[in-house]
């Protein structure tokens, strides 16, 4: 029996109760919004520096100048347009339109190190760090030339509020590579640790990330901004602090991926690669061999993972885990009120419910993470750190796209017990702030998380099978269907979207057209037949619904494409030897996962997978 259904067998923590009882539903889980909701006027400032200016990373002089309080550079600064001699037009309706340039675009560190402390040590070397949240780093430049491979034009525009245009300028490529910095802001590297397939690793750290400011846009969102792979941080341990092309291409191209699968996540602005030599063992056979490094320029409403708090309660840092939980509740979670005594019992509920919330998802497009430490779990429930991940292609509960995972600790089918455990992990972090009241409603908390996982579960993969109101068989419905398609083999994502082309009276014939090809590989057992008289007889409960509706209603939940290994693998062999056009046509048909594409089908995204990439394998080593 395959432990993706209902029955979902979940890891409890050690010494927990296993029934919720006497417990207020509230703490089930509140959803919040993240997006900040008020009128742009509101968001107009003085411009504190009339141009752009851009400082070379390796003036050491500038940490001085920089450290200044006070010298910070607002966020959310914008071309803007009005035509004030006319009275009709009212303040808020002020034309806004993208920057053309960098020359008024600013990025601040303020809103972070007004309140978190810093490492007092501004000397960027390997060390233990203490008593802190953030260190002073400045990104290390290539020392050869760097190439913009892509960016993603809805980042720029959408979020950064900065025309396509700007990604041609020098300033731009400058900023994204790490080569320069803004002025006003004072590039960070996070301190966290966290729990490593299930072992407490101590300090880790941003080893190779630089967030290099927050930028508010015009909705009045604020985002920050991290590049990856752009140099050594004093979190570095033994590495070198770069990133290398094939990994980064699949990063730049995942998280864009999955933010169109409508699956919360990091976003990727734009992927630089340099002719800089970076070794890399990738398989850790002694085979190391010379390749590109590369820069992501990746942002996200905040970087703080579960590793983030768990450093500070190990360390008794208590003070400062307060302090930090506070300012996240403050920043990301406005449903709950930081004055209320209950904040964090809010917060965990909070977090608990949208992990289950985002696992669940995961599930429902078949993407194994690949490494769900706590150090790469979000607090904001966001998916973060994208390296050996891998989207399913034949099912199977115990797919592992890792081939460091020597334990398939990470398959896909233990995700969700992953997610209870790193969970755990997060309430021990907070239970030196919580009074003995407090920790056993929290303990109840984490109890209804299966709950909560499976109703999800439930509903994602009713939508995908076009199943409307409730029916006691709709679990075994789903497990059934799941069963088949392990003992054939089929593909998962495509099995799910040919059942929402294929017509009613072609599956109730079982006459399954050979464009079908993942349907007919599961019509071959003997039980495909049980299974479709049972489909169809839950389709007919449907209340006013038609079979071109139930069609369209699961062609908008069942993609076409997703970044498959071998499309990615594909886009890189390519991208190195300085040919990017596959990853450009993935950026296209990615950004709209369900819908048809010429130029996909042609390319063969939605066919089975090729011989070639049969035994594609995928490291930790990036």
């Amino acid at each position: 029996m395959h432990p993706w259904p209902t029955s979902c067998h979940l890891e409890m923590p050690q010494g927990a109760r296993r029934t919720i009882t006497n417990f207020p539903s509230a703490y089930l889980g509140r959803s919040r919004t993240r997006s900040i909701g008020f009128p742009f006027c509101c968001l107009i400032r003085r411009l504190q520096f009339p141009r752009l200016l851009l400082l070379g990373v390796t003036c050491h002089a500038v940490v001085c100048s920089l450290w200044r309080p006070g010298l910070e550079g607002s966020a959310s600064l914008l071309h803007l347009h009005s035509n004030k001699s006319n009275p009709e037009q009212g303040y808020c309706e002020r034309e806004v339109r993208l920057a053309s340039s960098l020359d008024f675009w600013t990025l601040s560190s303020e809103n972070l190190i007004a309140v978190l402390p810093i490492d007092p040590v501004k000397e960027n070397y390997v060390r233990k760090v203490k008593n802190c949240v953030f260190s002073i780093a400045f990104p290390t430049p290539f020392k050869s030339r760097v190439h913009l491979v892509a960016v993603s034009k809805q980042v720029l525009e959408d979020i950064l509020d900065l025309d396509l245009s700007v990604s041609e300028t020098d300033d731009f490529i400058q900023l994204v590579s790490g080569e320069k910095i803004v002025l006003g802001s004072i590039p960070l590297a996070h301190r966290y640790e966290g729990h490593q397939f299930g072992i407490w690793a101590d300090q880790l750290g941003d080893g190779r990330a630089h967030l290099i400011g927050i930028y508010m846009n015009r909705q009045g969102e604020k985002w920050e901004l991290q590049l990856k792979g752009s140099g050594k941080t004093p979190y570095s341990r033994n590495g070198d602090g770069r990133a290398v092309l094939r990994s980064s291409v699949r990063e730049f191209l995942c998280s864009e991926a999955m933010h169109y699968l409508r699956i919360p996540t990091s976003r990727a602005a734009s992927l630089v690669v340099s002719d800089d030599a970076v070794w890399r063992d990738q398989f850790y056979n002694g085979n190391a061999v010379k390749e590109r490094g590369a820069v992501v320029l990746r942002v996200a409403k905040s970087w703080f993972r579960i590793g983030s708090l768990e450093i500070l309660a190990h360390y008794g840092e208590l003070d400062l885990l307060r302090m930090l939980l506070d300012f996240i509740i403050q920043e990301h979670f406005p449903s709950v009120d930081v004055k209320e005594p209950n904040r964090y019992l809010d917060f965990f509920s909070t977090v608990v419910s949208e992990t289950a919330q985002l696992i669940a998802l995961w599930m429902s497009v078949g993407f194994a993470h690949g490494v769900c430490n706590t150090d790469n779990f979000s607090l904001l429930s966001i998916t973060i750190d994208y390296g050996p991940f891998g989207f399913m292609e034949a099912y199977n509960p115990d797919f592992v796209p890792n081939t460091s995972d020597d334990e398939r600790r990470y398959k896909i089918g233990n995700q969700a017990n992953i997610g209870m455990f790193n969970l755990n992990k997060l309430l021990q972090a907070l239970n030196p702030l919580l009074d003995p009241r407090q920790k056993q409603l929290a303990a109840q908390i984490l109890e209804g998380y299966p709950i909560l996982y499976n109703t999800r579960f439930r509903e994602l993969f009713k939508a995908k099978l076009g199943l409307l109101g409730k029916s006691k068989g709709d679990d075994d419905l789903i497990a059934f269907l799941l069963h088949l398609m392990e003992k054939t083999e089929a593909d998962f994502t495509m099995t799910f979207r040919q059942l929402s082309e294929i017509t009613q009276s072609q599956l109730q014939e079982l006459s399954i057209p050979q464009q079908f090809w993942a349907l007919k590989m599961i019509s071959k057992h003997k039980l495909f037949p049980a299974w479709v008289s049972q489909y169809l007889l839950r389709l007919k409960s449907n209340m006013n619904d038609s079979d071109s509706e139930r069609r369209k209603r699961m062609t908008n939940v069942n993609p076409r494409y997703v970044l498959k290994n071998w499309m990615a693998e594909s886009a890189v062999q390519k991208a190195e030897r300085n040919d990017f056009s596959e990853v450009h046509l993935l950026q296209q048909v990615l950004r709209r996962p369900f819908q048809k594409h010429s130029a996909a089908e042609t390319a063969g995204y939605s066919s089975p997978t090729p011989s070639w990439a049969k035994d594609l394998r995928v490291s930790c080593s990036s």
